[in-house]
């Protein structure tokens, strides 16, 4: 049975046709009410960005998302949670402060700023999954204590899950530092004859696993935590990670963490996805690379693999931009995220996320 997903485009004439009336518009066609009871404490799951990045939902357009769930008589509450890599929100003292930076404050988004996992990333609900990898699965504890939440996601690029979806989202999103560590468990590896010793990725480690020895760069696999931060800032491509055998795993360890996201909260989940500015990187990069595709438009839904599998066939659909990031595939209808990462195979989420049960990966698109 196909999952319905409604679409708005960005076309505007008028102020009914404003890109905050279709948000509005999106949350009431698909039926996102229902999902919210009185007195929830609902959770709107986003990401604030990381400090110098600048592509993640606007504060305004998440203000419309605040302004519905308050008018059907809950709480809703901005969250995210810490992240394993060191950066501008790996506690939440920084999150907050960067959120509040990125203009996620209360005057503008109409809802308190709550880093979901706690100070330090020690607010941990266990949840029961009974998955291929994990038989529960570590959900930051004020995600778990939610009765209800809207997932609202920038769909972009991911140089290791393919591109970064509403899965993603839940997965990855909703875990704190333990569970993202859970997740990752895949160890990059020295390419000796592409290092220069330039040293970026010693700063980069979280646990100063990486050091420089006779001119190159060496990982002590008993400290890495396998956050990537190393190969995303090399300039030199110089790490790498087996891709055929270690990224398939930890896509499957998302999805499980995915489905420990919405545990307990079944039909109270509602999926919003910004499919613009689809950069090559994930907003956790202290950065925004440009474009590799137009932007597209807002997706709706209440399925996350229908979302997810809609998003990433309309921006196969594009004609892909030569001065960015993506080196193949650029005709319309070409795998524009091999095409930027060309090792990735992110459809792999919407597969088994699909045999998980977590959702359908066939969709109606809905126009609005």
């Amino acid at each position: 049975m196909k999952s319905p997903v409604y679409f708005a485009s960005l076309r505007a004439r008028d102020e009914k046709t404003s890109t905050v009336a279709k948000i509005r518009t999106l949350f009431d066609r698909a039926e996102f009410a229902s999902l919210v009871e009185k007195g929830d404490r609902t959770a709107i799951k986003l990401h604030f960005g990381e400090t110098g990045n600048d592509s993640y939902i606007s504060p305004v357009f998440v203000r419309q998302v605040v302004d519905r769930v308050v008018s059907c008589g809950a709480r809703p509450f901005l969250t995210d949670t810490n992240t394993l890599y060191l950066g501008s929100r790996s506690n939440a003292v920084d999150h907050i402060t960067t959120a509040i930076l990125h203009g996620f404050d209360y005057a503008v988004a109409g809802a308190p700023v709550i880093i979901a996992d706690g100070l330090a990333g020690r607010n941990i609900t266990r949840v029961p999954v009974s998955g291929k990898h994990f038989k529960t699965v570590a959900i930051a504890g004020d995600i778990a204590a939610a009765q209800s939440m809207i997932v609202l996601t920038h769909f972009k690029c991911h140089m290791v899950s393919g591109f970064g979806g509403a899965i993603k989202n839940l997965g990855m999103g909703c875990a704190p530092p333990a569970g993202k560590r859970e997740q990752h468990k895949a160890y990059p590896f020295t390419i000796p004859e592409n290092c220069t010793a330039c040293g970026k990725c010693t700063t980069a480690c979280p646990k100063e696993a990486i050091t420089i020895r006779d001119t190159k760069s060496c990982i002590d696999r008993s400290l890495c935590i396998g956050c990537f931060e190393c190969m995303t800032v090399c300039p030199e491509h110089a790490i790498d990670i087996d891709w055929e055998t270690e990224i398939p795993k930890f896509i499957e360890r998302m999805v499980e963490y995915a489905e420990g996201a919405v545990m307990g909260k079944k039909d109270r989940v509602g999926y919003m996805s910004f499919v613009t500015r689809i950069t090559p990187d994930c907003d956790c990069v202290p950065w925004s690379d440009t474009p590799i595709v137009p932007d597209i438009g807002i997706l709706a839904s209440k399925d996350p693999v229908a979302i997810d599998a809609a998003a990433f066939d309309l921006v196969n659909k594009q004609a892909g931009f030569d001065a960015s990031a993506l080196h193949a595939h650029h005709e319309a209808g070409g795998d524009k995220f091999r095409g930027t990462w060309e090792n990735t195979d992110g459809y792999l989420q919407v597969r088994y996320a699909e045999e998980r049960g977590l959702g359908s990966g066939t969709y109606e698109l809905i126009p609005i």
